[in-house]
Formats: structure tokens, sequence, C-alpha cells
């Protein structure tokens, strides 16, 4: 019988696309810009699920938790309202990359060491 530890080690939940957290930094940014009610309900259903991702670092989700509670329209589109919502989301994309490769980079071949004579190799001849 398998546990269900051992069944949620064996998920693999991949790490949010580069589309989808640009997506979310757009509509945020509109958010901010227009203070529409549909533009702001876009973004924190965007945001919302991200909370709950298992593989975002805290600090990732700390910028998320702001955009959901911040992406409300207000009465006043005050600098301050605004600034709460872009700075976030402005970040986001720098803040939620993906510290995996694809691919390891492969080493370029090296000349093999043959030291100079004479010159200015400075080693003597």
């Amino acid at each position: 019988m398998v546990s269900a530890a051992g069944l949620a080690a064996d998920l693999y939940v991949p790490f949010p696309s580069e589309e989808s957290l640009k997506d979310l930094q757009l509509i945020t940014i509109a958010c901010a810009r227009d203070n529409t009610a549909e533009s702001c309900a876009k973004s924190r259903g965007l945001a919302d699920p991200l909370m709950d991702h298992p593989r975002l670092p805290a600090s990732c989700k700390d910028l998320i938790w702001s955009i959901v509670q911040d992406a409300k329209p207000a009465s006043i589109n005050s600098y301050q309202r605004r600034e709460a919502l872009s700075d976030p989301a402005q970040r986001l994309l720098l803040v939620c990359r993906s510290m995996e490769r694809a691919k390891p980079e492969t080493q370029q071949p090296q000349a093999p060491n043959n030291p100079k004579k004479g010159g200015f190799g400075f080693g003597g001849s």
C-alpha cells in the first residue's frame, strides 16, 4: 500500500511558465494604471492559485501576496496605490524565475597547454 506522503513525493509539479508570470505582471500593471474592477479581478484570479504553488520561493510568494491584497479598485487611484501594485509586478519575473537549467552548459574544448618558446613568454628559454 502506498502512503500519502510517498504519493505526494512522486508527483512532479512544473514551475510556472514565464508566459504565465508575464501575464500576471501585465494584468497587474493594468489594474494599477486603469483601476478597473475587471483588470483587478483578473490580476487576483491569476495570482491567487500561485500562492499554493509548491515550487515558488517565499520571496516570490511575498510579491504575489501583495498583488492579491492590493489588486482592488480604489475610489482614488493615488500614486501610492499604483506603486503598491506596479512595483511587485515589475519585480515578479526577476524574483520568481526558475533556478533550474534546461541543459547544463557544455564546456568548450581548451587548447593544449603548450608553453611558447622565446618571445615575451617570461617563462625562460
